[in-house]
């Protein structure tokens, strides 16, 4: 049972009450209006609060009592942070933005095309709907997408208190398995991904039991030609396969390799020893190792069809949800930049298809 507080109700704690009938432990559930409010709220609360967007990660820990946080901060019902900006240079994303609107948005998979590759494959729909893509990224899990691309695209986040704001590189905010650089009191308020340059070419593939669930291995790729066609710079991000998304190098193993007759056997050999699986009832250690490899032999053969021009961004083998596309509405743009913005219009829907390896 929670302790309802700052949004005009109030309600006994389960410890008061002695009913411990509930799945979660007690906590106080704080509901801010605005940003303002929930800064000040989190700033009181300091270690004890914790940050509710989407909740499609943080519910299940609650229920199974693997997380037990004093008090609940809930952005809900605050009526910013709820926008998508796409500029010359990046994709700005604000901490309320689900995965769907995400996924949905044309002009994102347009700027960023790793984006909607990544979120082709998480989880199901009604978690894309509620889930939020800044609070998977900070909840840090490492089968997560998100922080792999993040990491991959050279991103950032963006974080904000009563004491001020910051900004922290990818590779300095995730730390560890579920661990972030985000203090007490802070609230993350937006990721932004830049965009890729010219003759860049992305991919992201993964495996897992049924699609959906958590991958025993994925990767994300990137991949930018010269002007012969032949690799100039190339790198991955892994994910489900150590305590964060890891980033291997390939640019020296394949520099200068023409697109269309790759040779991969050495940059899988170099990700292989560069990764740092684990076992557990779903596979063994050296089969997320040879899985990795095999995903990102996929992936490159992708990506360099893409930066080649040769296939549209949004192919290859992630599943595709049916459903419409979310209508943009345009913002103001900031002084000097071609940047457009959408609020929110509602849930999409969507599908998935089996995969079998």
């Amino acid at each position: 049972m929670c302790r309802a507080v700052g949004s005009g109700t109030t309600a006994e704690s389960a410890s008061d009450t002695g009913d411990d009938g509930v799945k979660p432990p007690p906590f106080a559930y704080h509901a801010p209006r605005t940003e303002e409010e929930a800064l000040a709220t989190l700033g009181a609360l300091g270690e004890d609060g914790k940050v509710l967007a989407g909740g499609q990660s943080l519910i299940p820990l609650l229920n199974m009592r693997l997380a037990a946080p004093p008090a609940l901060v809930d952005l809900a019902r605050l009526e910013t942070l709820d926008r998508i900006a796409v500029t010359d240079t990046h994709v700005r994303v604000e901490a309320r933005v689900t995965h769907e609107r995400l996924r949905r948005d044309e002009r994102v998979a347009a700027a960023v095309p790793l984006l909607r590759q990544a979120l082709d494959w998480v989880a199901h729909p009604v978690i894309r709907n509620r889930g939020t893509s800044v609070g998977s990224i900070a909840h840090a899990d490492p089968a997560a997408e998100l922080p792999a691309v993040l990491a991959l695209l050279g991103g950032w986040m963006q974080l904000r208190s009563v004491e001020g704001e910051r900004t922290v590189e990818a590779g300095d905010y995730l730390l560890g398995p579920l661990e972030s650089d985000t203090r007490p009191g802070e609230l993350v308020v937006a990721a932004t991904f830049p965009r890729p340059g010219v003759r860049t070419g992305t991919a992201f593939e993964e495996l897992a039991r049924r699609h959906g669930d958590y991958a025993m291995a994925g990767v994300g790729v990137r991949v930018t030609l010269d002007a012969d066609h032949h690799v100039g710079d190339a790198s991955a991000a892994f994910i489900g396969v150590g305590g964060t998304a890891i980033q291997v190098e390939l640019t020296e193993v394949l520099r200068g390799q023409p697109y269309d007759a790759l040779d991969k056997a050495e940059a899988i050999g170099l990700a292989r020893a560069s990764i740092d699986p684990t076992a557990d009832i779903h596979a063994t250690a050296g089969y997320r190792r040879h899985l990795a490899g095999v995903l990102l032999g996929r992936a490159l053969e992708t990506a360099v069809r893409h930066a080649a021009g040769q296939a549209p961004p949004d192919s290859g083998s992630a599943p595709e949800g049916p459903g419409p596309t979310e209508s943009a509405a345009p913002g103001s743009a900031a002084p000097g930049s071609a940047a457009t913005e959408s609020a929110p219009t509602g849930h999409a829907s969507g599908g998935y298809r089996e995969e079998t390896a």
